[in-house]
């Protein structure tokens, strides 16, 4: 018998890779996914040629319609990517964050629970909610996140990722519920939108536009290639301890400064500017982010140990098969452009 997994959220980013990676397995797939600004269904254009694949329109907020996918499709899995997920638009519109991250939450663990308590005592179903490392704050010079590290968000963002990450908890301890929870550190690589930092900074070298960097550049963040974080999250469901949580991190820290250089320097190598020496000429430094964390470093030991996990890819590696990818996509990138965003800045409004 094929697994069956049921994927909130997996039109975007990591959702998608997440569903192609399913697929490749040869498992059948529920997309279930609102495709609010960040959903997109050209992630998923190869998937549609798939039998095993179908797509549902819904809220996760929508208890009705998420129970009713649930009943019919009968999920082993539950795969919680659905969430909104950018920091600087938290600070502009925090009220969303709210809803879908924790409102939607409580719902669709309330549908899920209703369904697993339905199911025979032998079955194997699970429930894996997708969080951040954001949830523990900042981190100085030294140190690393484990899963013991207290929650200490500083964004709108984060706090309602910290949030759900409870509700999950809870629902385990209060109602024996099989949930499971990966804390992962900044990711990219294909389909990221391009909000995020370095799929902006590959889209502004190739529009010549500047390269707008957050304060000093000195800001740290551990990166994590898509790839490597979708094989981690199905290590977790496949053998991961119910009720734990597991921190997914690539083990490559870098800079803001150093990711933006790092581009330019691929980018003058295989894809050089007619008019430019280097793009590093486009380097920007701007206002600081709000409450803009200085370091995320994660301690990947446990899954490392319980899972069998690893990443494949280094950051130069990934960063090269990004840009590549972003390269070969241009009608993937102009159409987010010119339908869902045109690379402004976001993140500067005071409420």
């Amino acid at each position: 018998m094929m697994d069956k997994f049921l994927i909130t959220g997996g039109a975007g980013f990591i959702g998608s890779n997440f569903v192609h990676l399913c697929l490749e397995n040869n498992h059948k797939v529920l997309n279930y996914d609102l495709l609010t600004y960040a959903g997109n269904l050209n992630n998923l254009q190869a998937a549609d040629l798939d039998s095993n694949y179908q797509f549902v329109k819904g809220d996760i907020c929508d208890n009705k319609l998420f129970s009713n996918c649930l009943n019919e499709f009968k999920p082993d899995y539950i795969v919680n990517f659905a969430a909104e997920s950018h920091v600087d638009r938290s600070i502009d519109s925090p009220d969303s964050f709210i809803k879908t991250n924790i409102n939607g939450t409580f719902q669709i663990l309330s549908s899920s629970y209703d369904y697993f308590s339905k199911l025979a005592k032998d079955n194997k179903f699970r429930f894996l909610h997708v969080s951040t490392d954001e949830v523990y704050g900042s981190l100085g010079s030294e140190g690393f996140f484990t899963e013991k590290t207290a929650y200490n968000p500083s964004s709108p963002y984060s706090a309602s990722k910290a949030s759900s990450d409870h509700l999950v908890n809870a629902w385990h301890k209060t109602y024996n519920f099989p949930a499971l929870i990966t804390n992962c550190s900044n990711n990219y690589g294909p389909y990221q939108f391009p909000e995020k930092l370095i799929p902006l900074m590959i889209l502004n070298c190739l529009d010549n536009k500047k390269l707008p960097i957050y304060g000093d550049g000195k800001n740290i963040r551990d990166w994590l290639f898509v790839e490597d974080h979708c094989k981690a999250i199905y290590s977790v469901l496949k053998m991961g301890s119910i009720g734990e949580t597991y921190n997914v991190g690539g083990n490559e820290e870098k800079s803001n400064l150093q990711v933006v250089n790092a581009i330019c320097e691929i980018l003058d190598e295989i894809h050089p500017s007619k008019t430019l020496g280097s793009y590093k000429k486009l380097i920007d430094f701007v206002d600081d982010r709000p409450a803009h964390d200085f370091r995320y470093a994660i301690d990947s030991s446990k899954i490392k140990k319980e899972c069998n996990w690893k990443p494949y890819e280094n950051f130069y590696s990934g960063l090269k098969k990004t840009i590549k990818w972003y390269l070969d996509n241009a009608d993937w990138t102009q159409y987010i452009q010119k339908n869902k965003y045109n690379l402004e800045r976001l993140g500067v409004s005071k409420i």
